[in-house]
């Protein structure tokens, strides 16, 4: 036993990170590890504990980017598919007889998620406080009110894509399994979507009480008092508690500490530089790691002989996106392209004597994050928690709540701030701000599951028309409030390992 904790502990200082261990049942491939006694004294000082730290660190910032951002702005009206996207996303894009349980961005989705709770799960017991010495006891306290954070994160992600909205029936409609401590024989059934919101208020409150007097800060690379806030006003406003939703989103705003960018020059240093100002939470990252693939999804960049800059897209905005930007609106300017040459099917665009049309450019990357002159390679910071967010939750929850003029103030704070026309508070105002802001970001399933909104076609931009992909499954796709797609389907890799999973209605 000596020697595997030692291993053990090994592997954890080597990779700086939890995921060499066992996966459980729940992991996509649950094959070759290593047990982890009960008993095993995993941390015995404190690079046995700066390890775990940052193994959990590295397991949440591998949730918030490439395909578990994306996929689900692919999967509505917020894209077309491009002539040359070679069928990449195409099940989901067009939610077909070809987006089944087998599909990969689900199994992705379903492992990652799994797989960094199992290493949350392992932290949390193994910085308690009969596991740990005194003199590192403190420390290791605050390790684990992040890992509980980070457990609640991850289980509301879980729940928004393969549950129903809660609702009244939320005690018996069926979520996801809860696994919260690490076992690797364990083969749960579905917790009702009641009990995994319950679960995931409990790790919060367990945050909120551990991490209470860590302060938040622009640009914070761990869990604050700050982020747990802005997470609870995720969780309000999901079980439709729209007193604390506004309240949490409130807590965090009124801080003063996170400025909205209102200036081109702002946007750029925040959406391209990676400057901190609109950040409650920044994943850490630097030049040698972490690239994600929306780079290759939407502006997959190169050079040519004819030109220094070309994209080849697998997607472009959809007209229903673009058009809801109106022209000085600072995010069209920054997080969209209408200048840089398009090569699509062996024909130039965006250049003289030839269409122009918009590519998506959010998650371009940071010029500061390359050794290229020319070419960005999409290696960008992630920020799964800003202010902006902050702003649309109070604006939704006090309209929802009939406080009007609280929510057209909330609302109007962050059209001013982006350019756009300042409107009154109403459900359509504030589910189009909600688009225009957090697109690409994996809130949009999450949005349409709660407002119960569908789409009617997803129209290409107009010079765009002979560039993108036609048909019923392209552009006049139809997805019905009541789409049973809305939940995506248990991985058939764990409804095959696991009998006591019920799938979802369609699958």
């Amino acid at each position: 036993m000596m020697n595997m904790k030692r291993n053990i502990i090994r592997l954890f200082a080597a990779a700086a990170s939890l995921t060499v261990l066992i996966s459980c049942n729940l992991d996509l491939y649950p094959i070759s590890a290593i047990a982890l006694e009960e008993d095993a004294a995993l941390i015995q000082n404190a690079t046995n504990l700066s390890a775990i730290e940052n193994g959990i660190l590295s397991s949440y910032r591998s949730l918030q980017n490439g395909d578990n951002m994306i996929v689900e702005d692919l999967m509505f009206n917020a894209f077309n598919a491009t002539v040359d996207f070679g069928n990449n996303y195409g099940a989901v894009h067009k939610t077909d007889y070809n987006f089944t349980s087998s599909d990969y961005d689900v199994e992705d989705f379903w492992s990652s998620h799994y797989t960094a709770i199992k290493n949350f799960n392992i932290a949390i017991a193994n910085t308690a406080e009969d596991k740990v010495g005194e003199d590192i006891a403190a420390a290791a306290k605050l390790v684990q009110g992040e890992a509980y954070f980070f457990r609640a994160a991850a289980y509301l992600q879980l729940v928004r894509h393969f549950a129903k909205a809660y609702s009244s029936s939320a005690s018996s409609d069926p979520g996801v399994p809860l696994v919260l401590v690490y076992d690797q024989n364990e083969l749960p059934a579905r917790a009702s979507v009641a009990e995994v919101y319950a679960s995931i208020k409990s790790d919060l409150d367990q945050a909120a009480s551990i991490l209470g007097n860590v302060a938040g800060s622009a640009g914070a690379q761990k869990p604050t008092i700050d982020a747990i806030n802005a997470l609870y006003a995720r969780y309000y406003l999901d079980i439709a508690d729209y007193s604390n939703a506004a309240a949490y989103a409130h807590r965090v705003i009124d801080s003063g500490k996170y400025k909205l960018a209102a200036t081109a020059d702002d946007m750029e240093k925040v959406y391209v530089y990676d400057n901190k100002m609109e950040s409650i939470y920044q994943c850490f990252i630097n030049m040698s790691e972490f690239t994600g693939n929306t780079v290759t999804c939407f502006t997959l960049e190169n050079t040519d002989s004819k030109y220094t800059n070309i994209f080849r897209p697998y997607y472009i905005p959809s007209q229903t996106l673009i058009g809801l930007y109106e022209a000085d609106d600072l995010r069209l300017a920054t997080w969209y392209d209408n200048k840089t040459a398009v090569l699509l099917s062996g024909n130039y665009f965006n250049v003289p004597d030839a269409p122009s049309f918009y590519c998506f450019v959010k998650f371009r990357g940071n010029w500061d994050l390359t050794t290229s002159t020319v070419v960005l390679n999409g290696r960008t910071a992630p920020k799964p928690f800003k202010i902006a967010e902050q702003y649309l939750i109070a604006a939704e929850a006090e309209f929802k709540a009939g406080n009007a003029n609280a929510a057209t103030a909330d609302l109007n704070a962050l059209q001013a701030a982006r350019g756009a026309s300042q409107t009154s508070a109403s459900m359509e105002n504030i589910q189009n701000e909600w688009f225009k802001e957090t697109v690409g970001e994996g809130l949009r399933l999450s949005c349409l599951k709660r407002w119960g909104t569908g789409f009617s076609g997803r129209p290409c931009q107009p010079t765009a028309e002979n560039v993108v992909q036609q048909g019923d499954a392209f552009l006049g796709k139809v997805f019905s409030n009541t789409d049973y797609h809305f939940q995506w389907p248990i991985p058939a890799h764990e409804m095959n390992i696991n009998k006591n999973l019920v799938q979802n209605e369609g699958f």
